[in-house]
């Protein structure tokens, strides 16, 4: 998966790559010239005194030294700019693919797992571009070429190579097959971590309501224990590999000084060949080490890799018209045409064979016990989930043909439990609408019955917004989000149990206001309480995923016990309180 995600996403930097390996080879072989030069001064300069020589040669070596450090830097400079482009471009790719799920992938990925593949995972594999592009491309050219230059000192001394070069391979194989295992388990690590610090700290408040933060503190302990035992083992295995190196590097220098000290008694080679010989042998196992600091990294950025290809990899079930539609010449109409829905690997299905229609100007709400699938119904509209059976139609044309910004654009939705964005109040409002003038703003919160809290807060439309509306209460955000919906202007609203958390007054005050503003509009309302619904244009009732009524509250009333059952016990409990 490694190769795969390389090939594929390094294909646009060709270019850049192949500058990098242009200039690599210039610095390598200036960088490789310099142990010869050095012996020539020693051996034809030093030992003849010729000042002269030494004089010319050392200059030639400044010359030799500054096209390397150009030639240097300019291999970094196209080298980092590949690693980053390659950073951002899968980057882009996995939030496009993760933006495009469905909640059926997003359940099945867990959002902490998906932002550790966007972020952490992407940077172990850019690591490994930008140590590959440094530092793997001189390591075999290094290689070759010192051992070319090595043979030309001297034959003899050059065989010791053929030990120490597989010897130093082999022990680094070793290592890197161990520690494979070891950087998978660190990344699941990384995502249990994740996911219940991210559980934590967003049900903080239910966790202190049940005294439970001993156990979630347990909790994370071992989650956290865990991964550090994965990252000692993985940190044990590597730090084996550069004493294992310096051994090996240790072990040839002194092997070729003891050889080469023999040669030179027998004068079958000088002191400079045998000075350039070492920093010859000094580069090949150097660049072994630089290519065994890379090789460190591949185990991890496999791993990493095979992450991200598996969510590039997973299709959105709710996959886009291969001819959408893009114009439609109804208005605002919804249809459920024997619909079903059953969520993967689940025994039993949560919509069973539902079918009702709802029309421009009218109300229709849904009520039902909880389970009932009330909620999922909802979702089907705008295709955040896809029908298992049957078909859902705006406007006379199936939702899975319809292109889905046109879809999207008709629909204003207010889900159970509303989320607002970082920010202020005012870029929260024109979410949908961008060019929303402020006049818009403040008619919307007044429908929405939000005009006077917003009034009250420090610089109004201007006032800040934290992460999910954290600084807002309950009621207040779920205001702030049926506001939004109406800036938008919608054609068709859906409202996901969107007045839970408003008082009576409150929520008779809004739908009171709500009725002139969608007159030209097709309303659907999920709700439990049934006054929020009882003047709706048509109720449709749900139990056990099945359509059991639909009609108005006094038809219902009379034809539909479960309704009947709920209103009772509702009119039970005001009664009770």
């Amino acid at each position: 998966m490694l190769i795969r995600l390389l090939r594929t996403h390094l294909r646009p930097y060709r270019r850049e790559i192949t500058w990098v390996i242009a200039l690599q080879i210039v610095q390598t072989m200036a960088v490789l010239y310099l142990p010869t030069l050095n012996a020539d001064i020693i051996d034809r300069g030093v030992a003849r005194n010729d000042h002269g020589f030494i004089w010319r040669t050392g200059l030639l070596m400044l010359g030799v030294t500054l096209i390397q450090i150009v030639f240097s830097i300019g291999a970094i400079h196209f080298g980092a700019k590949t690693a980053m482009g390659f950073g951002r471009d899968v980057r882009r790719r996995l939030f496009h693919q993760v933006t495009g799920y469905s909640a059926r992938e997003v359940n099945q990925f867990g959002s902490s797992s998906l932002i550790t593949r966007i972020t952490n995972d992407v940077q172990q594999v850019q690591m490994l571009v930008v140590m590959g592009a440094t530092m793997l491309v001189v390591a075999p050219i290094t290689m070759v070429g010192g051992v070319f230059m090595a043979l030309r000192q001297d034959i003899g001394l050059s065989t010791m190579l053929l030990v120490s070069v597989p010897v130093l391979a082999i022990a680094i194989g070793n290592v890197v097959r161990h520690m494979v295992p070891q950087y998978r388990d660190m990344q699941q690590g990384i995502d249990s971590v994740n996911r219940i610090l991210r559980e934590q700290i967003i049900g903080m408040r239910v966790v202190r309501a049940f005294v439970r933060e001993p156990d979630e503190v347990r909790r994370f302990g071992r989650a956290n224990d865990d991964l550090t035992g994965t990252s000692l083992r993985a940190g044990r295995l590597m730090s084996r590999m550069f004493p294992t190196v310096m051994f090996v590097v240790n072990a040839s220098t002194v092997a070729a000084v003891w050889i080469g000290a023999d040669r030179i008694g027998s004068g079958k080679i000088k002191i400079g060949a045998l000075l350039a010989f070492l920093s010859y042998l000094a580069q090949i196992l150097s660049s072994v080490m630089m290519a065994t600091f890379v090789v460190m990294l591949v185990p991890r950025a496999a791993v990493c890799a095979d992450r991200v290809v598996e969510v590039l990899d997973t299709e959105s079930s709710v996959v886009p018209a291969l001819r959408p539609i893009t114009e439609v010449k109804a208005r605002a109409m919804v249809e459920l045409r024997n619909v079903g829905f059953h969520y993967p690997g689940a025994e039993t299905p949560v919509l069973r064979d539902v079918s009702f229609t709802a029309r421009a100007g009218q109300v229709t709400a849904i009520i039902g016990s909880t389970g009932s699938g009330k909620t999922t119904l909802m979702h089907l509209v705008p295709r955040l989930f896809d029908t298992t059976s049957g078909s859902v139609l705006v406007d006379g044309v199936d939702v899975r043909e319809l292109a889905p910004e046109v879809l999207w654009r008709r629909i204003g939705l207010v889900p159970q439990r509303p989320y607002l964005f970082s920010g202020t109040v005012a870029t929260n409002l024109r979410f949908g609408k961008p060019n929303a003038t402020d006049d818009e703003l403040w008619d919307a919160l007044t429908i929405a019955q939000s005009a006077d809290f917003v009034r009250a807060m420090p610089d109004g439309l201007d006032s800040r917004i934290n992460q999910g509306g954290s600084n807002v209460s309950g009621g207040q955000r779920q205001r702030l989000a049926i506001a939004r919906a109406l800036v938008h202007e919608p054609e068709i609203y859906l409202f996901d149990d969107s007045f839970s958390a408003l008082d009576l007054t409150t929520d008779a005050k809004l739908r009171a206001a709500l009725g002139p503003r969608t007159t030209n509009a097709t309303v659907l309302i999920v709700a439990q309480r049934v006054s929020t619904i009882r003047y709706a244009d048509q109720i449709l009732v749900l139990e056990g995923g099945r359509a059991v009524g639909l009609g108005s509250h006094d038809d219902l009333l009379k034809s539909c016990p479960t309704y009947a059952e709920i209103v009772e016990s509702q009119i039970t409990e005001e009664r009770v309180s």
